[in-house]
């Protein structure tokens, strides 16, 4: 089986609507979290939210989508990322509309941000809306595809938590086994009311900016965003900017609760244990880890004891979900690419708002900046409601 390598990245989040912008953010410790401007809710006045500072009206202008209809703010986040990270890959009109390349997209959200239309709509309260046909989780790939004229192999994964991870390990495997030469991966969602209600109802809705890993966590923040990766074969990629290589992947699913991991994190450890092996590296060899770390009680206890069982001293770890907020079918993208950036810059940034790191294992989160530390291997950890758990390594390109 031959190599994956990363050779395109596109990134729309909190911190910043393209990549060199979420770069600069991590550097200097900025958080997106705090007021929502856009998000029309009874909770947006109270509750901070990792929204992008951008509107729907900027996103089409951007994007030359005005005289578009059908786009949810889903959609136009996927759009910004997908194009960005396609330019950013030199990828041609003709090469994505090849046959050999692949579009795998992830998002739980889809075209719930309109659950207000859809109800009118379902009901007979209106003449119908321009949104009819883009309610599916689906609907933003099927946007990206028919825009641009994708022919290849195209699937949209819903997972939680995990979908885009879980969409960057099939657009890999696609790869692999030599059914497709390149494949663009990630995933996308938006705020919406629906996940907003829902999240509240589970009581895990922090009022303040989250704090992954601290003693007096209290929940986590919602966000949004979208983050797309070009995976290319060796061959496709030769001659080409590399910013990493796709070197493992694990996935597992304990079923142990809707909502909440098993206490012993079986399917935590399993997909790790999965991804190192599969990298061919030990676990020892792992420089730093990008940790699913939403802030609540559960998710934060189980993955230290995870990452414990792994590999007794846990290696430099942190949440960058305190500098985005908790983007769910996006989040394995964006922190994908989140621990790329770790790995072509020698740099680890910092969990936020931590007073009081845990004290558990005698470990704590990376609480500052720091620059020129080498990282060779990086794990990045999706965990997804019901259980869901996916790992990916990246290496770094000799």
């Amino acid at each position: 089986m031959g190599r994956v390598l990363v050779t395109g990245m596109g990134i729309i989040s909190a911190i910043g609507e393209n990549l060199s912008q979420n770069h600069e953010s991590l550097r200097a410790g900025r958080t997106g979290i705090g007021d929502a401007t856009y998000f029309e809710s009874q909770y947006a006045s109270k509750l901070p939210f990792g929204e992008c500072r951008i509107s729907n009206d900027k996103l089409k202008a951007l994007l030359g989508l005005e005289d578009s209809l059908g786009y949810t703010r889903t959609c136009l986040l996927a759009s910004k990322a997908f194009e960005e990270a396609i330019q950013d890959a030199g990828l041609t009109k003709e090469q994505l509309s090849d046959a050999d390349t692949a579009f795998i997209s992830a998002s739980t959200v889809g075209g719930m941000c309109l659950t207000d239309q859809l109800y009118d709509d379902a009901n007979m309260k209106s003449s119908g809306s321009e949104y009819l046909d883009a309610y599916g989780c689906s609907a933003h790939t099927l946007r990206l595809v028919d825009r641009y004229q994708i022919s290849g192999f195209t699937d949209t994964i819903n997972t939680a938590c995990s979908s885009s991870a879980n969409a960057i390990m099939l657009g890999a495997r696609l790869i692999k086994t030599g059914r497709a030469k390149r494949v663009i991966v990630g995933g996308v969602d938006s705020l919406a009311k629906y996940t907003v209600n829902g999240f509240n109802a589970l009581k895990i809705l922090s009022e303040s900016a989250c704090k992954p890993f601290d003693e007096n966590r209290d929940g986590l923040n919602l966000g949004e965003g979208a983050a797309y990766l070009v995976l290319e074969s060796e061959e496709c990629a030769a001659g080409k900017k590399v910013y990493a290589e796709m070197l493992g992947y694990g996935n597992a699913n304990d079923a142990y609760h809707p909502s909440a991991m098993s206490d012993e994190a079986i399917g935590a450890i399993r997909c790790m244990k999965e991804a190192i092996t599969m990298a061919g590296i030990g676990s020892e060899e792992i420089d730093y880890v990008n940790a699913h770390g939403t802030g609540t009680n559960n998710n934060d206890d189980v993955e230290l004891f995870g990452l414990h069982e792994l590999f007794g001293e846990i290696p430099p770890f942190n949440s960058t979900k305190s500098f985005t907020g908790h983007t769910l079918g996006a989040a394995g993208a964006v922190e994908a690419i989140y621990s790329i950036l770790s790995i072509l810059h020698s740099e680890l940034y910092p969990s936020l708002n931590i007073s009081n790191p845990v004290k558990t294992f005698d470990t704590a989160p990376l609480m500052e900046f720091e620059a020129n530390r080498p990282i060779r291997y990086a794990l990045s950890n999706s965990f997804g409601f019901g259980g869901n758990c996916t790992s990916l390594v990246f290496g770094r390109v000799n």
